[in-house]
Formats: structure tokens, C-alpha cells, sequence
């Protein structure tokens, strides 16, 4: 098991989740965002690194904002998502960068999917809107985790 971050946790995480909801949520109505009005989360500790621990000992926080009927689903967000992160993870930059500006570093395991951000090491992705507000939405999150763990560093 990897070492945990000293100021971002699960709490931490859902916090970030918690303040960016009321947008995401209001954003996911709109068919042209999400066609299933779905979006799944995945949010990865900062300060676990690729070949220090295994991908699933990273991940902090998934969850799901909208509709919740994974069955009728047309696509597992979920699992998209955590390839999106995972990508995000191992390579140290935004999946779209990745995949747009890189792609000769992709694998052939590797989706090719966007959607996860790397924010100065916090990863965060998602799945289940159009690639571009999958990113937005992921990017919304990571900044509330960098605040949430700068106020929690001068709090002490």
C-alpha cells in the first residue's frame, strides 16, 4: 500500500465532488452535454505514484452524479473513466493532451477515450458527457481538491 496524502483524503475528495455537484448536475440536463445524463468520477490520491502501488490502491473516490441506472446505461462510464484516469496517472498529463499531442506514447491497451485532467498531480476524470465536458467537469474537481488541501496545509 502506498502512502496516503497528508492533506488530501476521502473526505477531501468528496468535498471537491460536493462543491462542483450543483453545476455538474445542472450542466447534465442538457442532452448536448450528456445524452444519458450521467456522469461517473473517479478521483485518484495525490501522492500515489505508477510503480508504487497498484492503480485501484490510488483511487481515493468514484462516484456517479445523475442518472444512477447503470443498467440502462448505453456504455460503462465507469469503467471508462478509470482508464481515462489511469492514463492520466501513468503518463502525468491530461488524457486529451495525451492522446492529441502524444499518442505515440499510448499503448495498445491503452483507451483512447479523454476526459481525465492532471492538475500538479492531482488526478481526476470522468466519463459519461461529451470528452470536452468530461474534462471541464473533471477540471472543476481537481481545482476544488488543490484548494481544499491548500487550506487544510495552512491550517496545519
Amino acid at each position: 500500500m502506498s502512502p496516503r496524502s497528508r492533506f488530501v483524503d476521502r473526505d477531501a475528495a468528496q468535498s471537491a465532488v460536493s462543491l462542483a455537484r450543483p453545476a455538474i448536475e445542472a450542466a447534465l440536463r442538457d442532452a448536448a452535454i450528456s445524452g444519458q445524463h450521467v456522469l461517473h468520477l473517479v478521483v485518484l490520491d495525490p501522492s500515489a505514484r505508477p510503480g508504487t502501488c497498484a492503480f485501484q490502491e490510488a483511487v481515493l473516490l468514484e462516484c456517479t452524479i445523475g442518472n444512477q441506472d447503470t443498467q440502462g446505461w448505453d456504455a460503462d462510464y465507469a469503467a471508462f473513466a478509470r482508464d481515462k484516469a489511469a492514463l492520466s496517472w501513468r503518463h502525468g498529463m491530461d488524457s486529451r493532451r495525451l492522446q492529441l499531442m502524444e499518442p505515440h506514447r499510448l499503448a495498445h491497451d491503452d483507451g483512447l477515450l479523454w476526459g481525465g485532467v492532471w492538475l500538479d498531480g492531482i488526478v481526476v476524470a470522468a466519463s459519461g458527457a461529451m470528452p470536452q465536458w468530461d474534462e471541464a467537469f473533471s477540471a472543476w474537481v481537481a481545482i476544488n481538491v488543490r484548494a481544499i488541501a491548500y487550506e487544510r496545509a495552512v491550517a496545519g
